[in-house]
């Protein structure tokens, strides 16, 4: 099952819920990263 959850705050990519695991990273701050941004910070 895939579902959209969010957007990444940086680039704007979609992020989805896939099988129940988050599929990006949630920061301190509660804002959301795809894996690509997450990895440059």
């Amino acid at each position: 099952m895939k579902e959209l959850v969010s957007t990444c705050c940086e680039c704007g990519k979609d992020i989805y819920c896939l099988n129940g695991f988050f599929n990006g990273v949630l920061t301190d701050d509660k804002k959301t990263l795809c894996y690509d941004c997450a990895e440059e910070r």
